[in-house]
């Protein structure tokens, strides 16, 4: 998703524009410090908010942007993507 909406909003061609990178690898760092580990929810239903209030904020315009676009772009991505998040 992130690709997507940085290609789109960014203008880049290849790879992440630098403030989309820096959101990469925070929310890279938080999975990885996830407590749940494996069995982690989806974010909307998740207990705990581990990200920032202002990186929240980014990641859900991130996702409201890209999301609706997944199932063009990235067929089986966004339908598996879609499917997570009705299990939970």
């Amino acid at each position: 998703m992130l690709r997507l909406y940085c290609k789109d909003q960014h203008h880049t061609s290849d790879g992440l524009c630098p403030e989309c990178q820096a959101l990469s690898d925070y929310a890279m760092n938080r999975l990885a410090h996830c407590k749940f580990g494996e069995n982690k929810p989806t974010c909307g239903k998740c207990t705990v908010h581990c990200y920032k209030p202002d990186m929240r904020k980014r990641i859900q315009e991130i996702m409201r942007y890209a999301g609706p676009k997944m199932i063009f772009a990235h067929p089986i991505i966004g339908l598996r993507h879609l499917l997570d998040g009705l299990k939970g």
